[in-house]
C-alpha cells in the first residue's frame, strides 16, 4: 500500500545480502512500483551500515525488466543510476528483492553515461557460475540502458529518463523530478517512468 515502509534487498548470486535499505512505497503504475527515501536514510552493504543516503531518491522496480532505476535529487551528481539485476520480486508486500548482477549504468547530471563494473561482472560469471541466459539478459539490459540514457531526448530513450510529476505535498517529501514519459520497447513492455 502507498505510504508503507518497504525493505529494499539486493542480494548477490550466491544469496548473500548485498545493498539494502528502507524506503516508502510511493505507488505503482504501468512501469512498476516506486519506492522513495529521503536524504539521511540508512543504507547497508550486507550487514554493515555505510554512509546514509546523501539526497532524496526514488527507486523504480519494474515487474518485467532486468534492472532497477534510482533517480537522485539535485544536487547529487548522479541523476540516474541503474543496477542490472534479476527481475525484482515481492515475496511479501513490504519486501522487494532481486539479485545484483554487477553491471551498473550511470548518467551524471552533466549528461555523461557510463557502464560500470564490467570487471566484477566477468569475475562473478566464473565465481558464481552465472548461467548463459543470465549473462545474456544482463548484458542486453546494460547495452539497452546505455543507449537509452545516451539518447535521452529520443522517444525510445525517454522510457528510462522519465518519470513522475508528483508534488511534494502528495508524498510529504520533495522527490526528484523525473519528466518526459514514453512507452517501453516491445521486447520488455514495462519500462521506467511514472505518469
Amino acid at each position: 500500500m502507498t505510504g508503507d515502509v518497504v525493505r529494499v534487498v539486493y542480494r548477490k548470486y550466491d544469496g548473500s545480502l548485498h545493498w539494502n535499505q528502507p524506503g516508502t512505497r510511493l505507488g505503482e503504475d504501468e512501469y512498476g512500483v516506486w519506492v522513495g527515501a529521503p536524504g539521511g536514510t540508512p543504507v547497508a552493504r550486507g550487514e554493515t551500515p555505510v554512509n546514509p543516503a546523501e539526497h532524496d531518491h526514488v527507486i523504480l522496480f519494474p515487474p518485467q525488466a532486468w534492472y532497477t532505476a534510482s533517480f537522485n535529487a539535485a544536487p547529487h551528481r548522479t541523476e540516474i543510476y541503474c543496477d542490472i539485476t534479476t527481475v525484482p520480486v515481492w515475496p511479501t508486500p513490504d519486501v522487494v528483492t532481486m539479485v545484483d548482477l554487477d553491471l551498473d549504468v550511470r548518467r551524471r547530471r552533466v549528461g555523461t553515461v557510463e557502464l560500470l563494473d564490467e570487471d566484477e561482472f566477468a569475475l562473478h560469471q566464473v565465481r558464481y557460475s552465472y548461467p548463459a541466459d543470465v549473462i545474456e539478459h544482463a548484458r542486453a539490459e546494460a547495452d539497452w540502458l546505455v543507449g537509452a540514457l545516451r539518447e535521452g531526448s529520443s522517444r525510445s530513450a525517454r522510457t528510462i529518463t522519465a518519470g513522475s510529476t508528483r508534488s511534494p505535498a502528495q508524498d510529504g517529501v520533495t522527490w526528484p523530478d523525473r519528466t518526459g514519459c514514453a512507452p517501453g520497447r516491445p521486447s520488455v513492455p514495462v519500462r521506467a517512468c511514472a505518469g
